[in-house]
C-alpha cells in the first residue's frame, strides 16, 4: 500500500538521493540538501513499507499560478501509479490553496497528459519565466515542454 504524506526533515537525505539520480540524467533540476530543508513544507512523499520511494513539490509562483517540481519515483517501484498519486496530491493542494493554474515543465508529456495536463506555451506563464527561467542556462534553447492544468475544472472523485 502507498501512503502519500507531507515530507519531514528526516526525509531530506532520501529526497536528495532520489532527486540526484534523476538530475544526473537531466530529467529534473538538482536540489541541494539545504534547499530541500528550506522548502520541506512544499514537498509530499510517497511511502511504501515505511520507505520513502517518491516525491513531488509545489512551488507557488503567484496568486494564480503554481508549478509541480521535483517529481521523482524510485525505479524499484515504477509502474505502480506512485507518480500519478503524487501529482493528484499536488493538484488537490493547489486547488485547496485557491490557485487556478498548475504547470509543469517536463519531458514526460504522455504521463502528464494522463494526469489531465495539456501542452501549452511558455508565453502563458511569464511569472515562471521571470522568476526561474531567467537564471537557467537553457533559457534561450529550452527543450522542456510546458504543460498546464486548470484546477477549477477538477472535481474531486
Amino acid at each position: 500500500m502507498v501512503e502519500i504524506r507531507r515530507a519531514k526533515i528526516a526525509d531530506v537525505d532520501t529526497l536528495y538521493e532520489l532527486i540526484y539520480l534523476y538530475s544526473e540524467q537531466k530529467i529534473v533540476l538538482p536540489r541541494t540538501k539545504e534547499s530541500l530543508i528550506q522548502q520541506i513544507f512544499s514537498f509530499f512523499v510517497a511511502v511504501v513499507d515505511e520507505k520513502v520511494v517518491g516525491c513531488a513539490s509545489l512551488a507557488i509562483l503567484d496568486r494564480e499560478l503554481a508549478e509541480i517540481r521535483s517529481l521523482v519515483v524510485d525505479t524499484s517501484v515504477k509502474r505502480m501509479g506512485i507518480g500519478k498519486l503524487l501529482v493528484e496530491q499536488i493538484i488537490q493542494e493547489t486547488k485547496r490553496l485557491g490557485i487556478n493554474k498548475l504547470i509543469s515543465l517536463t519531458y514526460q508529456v504522455e504521463f502528464f497528459q494522463k494526469c489531465g495536463f495539456d501542452v501549452t506555451v511558455k508565453d502563458n506563464m511569464p511569472q515562471k519565466v521571470w522568476k526561474d527561467c531567467i537564471h537557467c542556462p537553457k533559457l534561450h534553447h529550452c527543450d522542456e515542454i510546458a504543460m498546464i492544468i486548470y484546477t477549477e475544472d477538477i472535481v474531486r472523485a
